[in-house]
């Protein structure tokens, strides 16, 4: 399938991949193939961790896993778009959406490498603790390295300018600028997986729990911090 061979592309060649986003060759095609990819990834996988409670909470959360990871995208995008071009970046708003959906992409990537695993523990364990720990930390690594991808991308590259004698001097105003793009990619970054740590909570329940009612959505009460919390005491004290 096309939207395949994108995907094949970013992983085979991460760097020519996104230097030919930032060169602006077929950005479009490149976005739907990596939003075709990660759909059909965080769907898979949303529907296993669904399948702890029942059919209706696998197909719940098939659905939900997706919308959790692009409507944080959509979310966060404009405040990159517009700190990066106030400072003089000159990519546009379909290269930076192209950007995050191949961290995206990653993520749901390993996301599906890690389906065996997260099977496996489905089977042969009726605690719930665990299997919510489990797939808590499946989403730390993962997000974590998607985020990492995303700071090794976006970050400003080095800027020098050469002397009519060709030597290189250095401009402080160009140093300056990066180091405040720099700040403020780590604040993004940082942004980004709060509001896609809270989004994931507001979107619960993914798990459902063994032998519970189905529920589309909860009350809005705590936070995914204290419930994490939680789920460890619980898991040490069963």
């Amino acid at each position: 399938m096309p939207f395949f061979s994108v995907l094949i592309d970013l992983l085979s060649d991460r760097d020519r991949f996104i230097q030919e986003i930032y060169d602006g060759i077929k950005v479009n095609t490149k976005i739907f193939g990596l939003l075709v990819c990660s759909s059909i990834f965080l769907a898979i996988y949303g529907g296993l961790i669904g399948a702890v409670s029942s059919w209706m909470q696998v197909l719940s959360s098939a659905a939900k896993l997706p919308f959790l990871f692009l409507i944080t995208l959509a979310i966060c995008l404009p405040a990159l778009y517009f700190f990066n071009v106030y400072f003089g970046a000159k990519t546009r708003l379909s290269q930076y959406t192209a950007i995050l959906l191949c961290a995206v992409t990653i993520t749901s990537t390993l996301l599906f490498g890690f389906a065996p695993v997260t099977l496996f523990f489905l089977i042969t364990t009726d605690s719930y603790s665990f299997f919510l720990l489990l797939n808590v930390a499946i989403f730390t690594l993962t997000g974590i390295i998607g985020v990492y991808f995303l700071y090794q991308v976006l970050l400003p590259k080095v800027e020098t300018i050469v002397s009519d004698q060709g030597l290189v001097i250095e401009d402080t105003a160009i140093d300056k600028n990066r180091k405040v793009r720099i700040s403020i990619l780590k604040f993004w970054l940082g942004l980004y997986a709060f509001v896609g740590s809270q989004m994931a909570w507001t979107l619960r329940p993914f798990f459902g729990s063994f032998g519970s009612k189905f529920d589309f959505f909860r009350p809005r009460e705590g936070n995914f911090y204290m419930a994490v919390w939680n789920a460890i005491k619980q898991f040490f004290i069963s």
